[in-house]
């Protein structure tokens, strides 16, 4: 007996109200389509965004398993929509007006994760408010899961890869391995690690969190017991990579090779890590929830004398306020998009060991240094800015290395060291005369100045680009070359880089 027909024989619901039909759908749902058709044209920059990093980026290829996942727990959950009518709320959409607001704030700022966020909660706007609450309600669990569509967390990858090294220090301190720990660098007789952005552990830990939601929508019925399924899928991958990572290094000190380990390193993390998933799964069992007789819903209620027309009200509620936010963003963005930056090339001043060459660059001991400035429009988004950055230094391999090295008077480089040819490349930026990372304050800084009309002084980024083709290849050299060339660029390139930011009011 299915529950509707319990739920009918109980006398919890009347007959008649037990079926709505499926002229109570029809039209809500054409809303409901249509509505989500607007909001893809509206936001189809996010959406496009979201599949090229399913596409390039290992830690979320799971992306295009997420749609699919929520569907099918959809289709699960249909016998609830059997007692239930769309009753449409047009006040319940309003909270898509938050969303737009939240959509605007983190297109000025950049923050694409902060888009594609708030363009969801236009989505679940939008489902409040042409179906109703009680509907959504239902439907929970597939619209929440909704949310690993968007590829979120590449900002904890620098605290994660700290997290991690600190782990292995803990680790070769306890077992009395002879080790030395740089930042990021970890040295034992056997040879170096690095722990790269890939090795920080975030796609284990953006799997385990899409797994593990899956897991406690299946197998648990009680918020808490769901909730203490999501705090382990979080934390047990942290602790988990720490883990892998100190038995890397162990591994490669009684091999006698650091080399060895790391041809095999992604084998055997994916191997621990399935090993770790399977263990959290088996220690979900004795507590699963997914086998008693689920709750019965309340009967349809009664749907508005004019539910048609509510539910066209709702999706307009819904999707104007970010309609008005995409256009006028992009009146912003037209006029800013005719300012190209500048490039200017700088001198650099000799440091030790280092001979000045004619076109303002250093020959250091037969290696190349040379440097520019890329000077931006004063009301550019600090998009353009950020995004030249992670062309610059964000990881393309699993081998590839990135660190960070001091500036004179403060602030740093970020730099990187790719592993399929030689050379270092390290970037720092400029704000209103300091260094300044691609962090909030700074987005929002340039953001409000942007607004204000972007008076003369914008953002200014500096390149320092070490070897290249036809120099031999030795990332700890030209680390050593890099810190050494920006302590003497304390009166030359870090000075003029401030100097052009500065704002002239």
């Amino acid at each position: 007996m299915t529950d509707l027909r319990r739920a009918v024989a109980s006398g919890e619901i009347a007959a008649s109200e037990a079926t709505p039909g499926p002229s109570a759908w029809r039209l809500p749902l054409i809303l409901l389509a249509t509505g989500l058709a607007a909001w893809g044209a509206i936001f189809a920059a996010e959406a496009v965004h979201a599949v090229r990093i399913w596409e390039s980026s290992a830690a979320y290829n799971h992306g295009w398993l997420i749609l699919p996942i929520a569907l099918w727990l959809a289709w699960e959950r249909r016998h609830r929509l059997a007692l239930l009518r769309p009753v449409p709320a047009p006040a319940l959409a309003l909270l898509g007006l938050p969303a737009a607001a939240a959509w605007f704030i983190a297109e000025r700022l950049g923050v694409m994760e902060g888009r594609q966020f708030a363009a969801l909660g236009v989505v679940y706007a939008l489902v409040l408010g042409t179906l109703g609450w009680r509907v959504a309600l239902a439907m929970a669990a597939p619209l929440a899961y909704l949310v690993f569509l968007v590829p979120f967390g590449a900002f904890t990858v620098p605290m994660l890869q700290s997290v991690t090294a600190h782990m292995v220090d803990i680790g070769l301190d306890f077992t009395g391995i002879p080790h030395y720990v740089d930042d990021l660098l970890i040295e034992i007789p056997a040879g170096s690690f690095y722990v790269a952005e890939a090795c920080a552990g975030l796609r284990f830990i953006i799997a385990a969190l899409a797994f593990g939601a899956l897991y406690a929508f299946v197998m648990f019925r009680s918020p808490w017991r769901r909730l203490i399924v999501m705090v382990l899928a979080l934390v047990v991958p942290v602790i988990a990579n720490g883990v892998r990572a100190f038995g890397l290094v162990v591994l490669g000190h009684i091999e006698g090779s650091a080399a060895a380990v790391e041809a095999d390193h992604v084998l055997y993390g994916w191997g621990f890590f399935s090993i770790v998933l399977l263990l959290l799964i088996a220690a979900g069992l004795p507590f699963r929830e997914d086998r008693g007789r689920p709750p019965v819903l309340s009967g349809p209620g009664e749907p508005p004398a004019r539910a048609p027309l509510l539910a066209a009200i709702a999706a307009a509620v819904a999707l104007l306020p970010a309609a008005a936010a995409a256009m006028t963003a992009s009146r912003l963005n037209a006029g800013s998009a005719a300012l190209v930056p500048q490039e200017r090339a700088v001198a650099l001043l000799p440091a030790e060991y280092c001979d000045a060459q004619g076109d303002g660059s250093l020959l250091c001991d037969g290696v190349p240094v040379r440097a520019r400035l890329v000077l931006f429009p004063p009301g550019v988004n600090w998009d353009a800015v950020a995004r030249l950055r992670r062309q610059l230094t964000l990881s393309v391999s699993d081998q590839d290395v990135t660190f960070s090295v001091a500036a004179p008077g403060g602030g740093s480089f970020r730099a990187r060291q790719p592993s399929d040819r030689p050379g270092t490349v390290a970037v720092a930026s400029w704000l209103d005369g300091r260094i300044v990372g691609d962090g909030l304050r700074a987005r929002a800084d340039q953001a409000l100045h942007a607004l204000r009309g972007g008076h003369p002084g914008g953002p200014v980024l500096a390149v320092i680009e070490i070897g290249g083709e036809g120099t031999p290849r030795d990332g700890g050299r030209e680390r050593a070359l890099l810190m050494r060339v920006l302590e003497a660029q304390r009166a030359g390139l870090v000075t003029e880089g401030a100097r052009l930011s500065v704002r002239r009011n």
